[in-house]
């Protein structure tokens, strides 16, 4: 996929999850605490949820299946990206996912079920857009819930933006600096050409 196509993608996210909010007139809790609180707090959670993830992968047998191949398949996704084009698409995708799953989907459900329910549900939704393998569905929804619960106790939309973006921004540095941590095997393509 070109990086335009990315970009235009993770940004139509975002756009239909404005739309929907406005649409059907969707209450958003914006800033909850403030905008400043907001944003510590969003990249504390987004460190703090990575550092967790990164350890909960190094317990045997945790996952039903080995994330090796799915990481092998974000690396050479992010690998063929430039490093301004990984951060505006991780930015996009904090802000247009969080609009859509939190923002108008969670916001949504809960005014017609209960807070609980409206997690649940806008996580798996979440999970099953993000449908690589059953693995990686599962880590989606777990990080869909950890999003969902941490809008609806802070009541700031914007705290989980950053947390989403930021997340997106660590995972994707960290994956192409260190793919050996993940099972990543790294071609050097430069490697195989004969010497001049």
């Amino acid at each position: 996929m070109s990086s335009n196509a990315a970009l235009l993608f993770q940004g139509a996210i975002g756009v239909i999850g404005l739309v929907a909010i406005l649409l059907f007139g969707i209450p958003v809790l914006h800033v909850g605490p403030g905008l400043w609180p907001s944003i510590f707090l969003g990249t504390v959670g987004a460190a703090l949820t990575y550092a967790a993830l990164l350890l909960l992968t190094r317990v045997p047998g945790l996952f039903p299946e080995n994330l090796e191949r799915q990481m092998q398949g974000l690396y050479d996704f992010a690998s063929s990206y430039s490093p301004a084009v990984l951060i505006l698409l991780s930015l996009l995708a904090g802000v247009g996912e969080e609009l859509l799953f939190r923002g108008a989907i969670q916001g949504w459900l809960i005014t017609k079920t209960d807070p609980v329910t409206a997690v649940l549900a806008a996580s798996v939704l979440f999970g099953l857009v993000h449908y690589v393998s059953f693995t990686y569905f599962l880590v989606a929804t777990g990080l869909g819930m950890v999003l969902g619960a941490a809008y609806l106790l802070s009541e700031s939309l914007a705290l989980v933006m950053v947390w989403h973006a930021l997340y997106d921004m660590i995972a994707l540095f960290c994956l192409l600096r260190f793919p050996r941590w993940f099972g990543v095997r790294v071609v050097n393509s430069g490697a195989n050409r004969p010497h001049e």
